[in-house]
């Protein structure tokens, strides 16, 4: 009769993230922006600001923002700093799945309404402690492709 082997909770956990290498918490180190005529823009700064966090239970969310942000003059925003705060910032919550090298978000919630329900597809690339997802988009008036890379760095877990 054959014989059933049970796994260590710790040895579970080993098992998940070797098939798995997006699991955990990644910080943000860069948001690159090139256009099809080779144009790059960081449209969150050089230093961006932001976390990743990919779970077991393939959730997934993620915040970034410009590094040095307007602080509002008040508590309430004026609709001028309110605008300049939306457009320094992203953010999205949902699940995820993996299917080889591309992860799909598939949002719940986001900061862009126009978002929710979508699927966000990327490209996914680790080497070491860095998460580098990529997308093209084409313009759909112009058909000019414009290509994003965001490059996360591995939060290592508490000691």
């Amino acid at each position: 009769m054959p014989r059933t082997k049970f796994m260590r909770s710790s040895e579970l956990a080993a098992v998940i993230v070797d098939n798995n290498p997006l699991l955990g918490t990644w910080k943000l180190k860069s948001y690159v922006v090139t256009t099809a005529a080779g144009e790059r823009s960081t449209p969150y700064g050089e230093n961006p600001e932001g976390y990743l966090t990919y779970s077991a239970d393939h959730r997934m969310q993620v915040i970034g923002a410009a590094n040095g942000r307007t602080v509002p003059a008040g508590a309430s925003p004026a609709d001028k700093e309110r605008v300049a705060l939306y457009d320094t910032m992203f953010a999205y919550a949902g699940t995820y799945s993996v299917e080889g090298g591309k992860v799909i978000h598939h949002v719940d919630i986001s900061w862009n309404e126009a978002w929710t329900g979508t699927e966000q597809i990327r490209l996914f690339e680790v080497n070491g402690t860095a998460l580098t997802l990529t997308t093209s988009i084409q313009d759909p008036a112009g058909g000019a492709e414009t290509h994003y890379a965001v490059v996360w760095e591995k939060v290592a877990g508490p000691r």
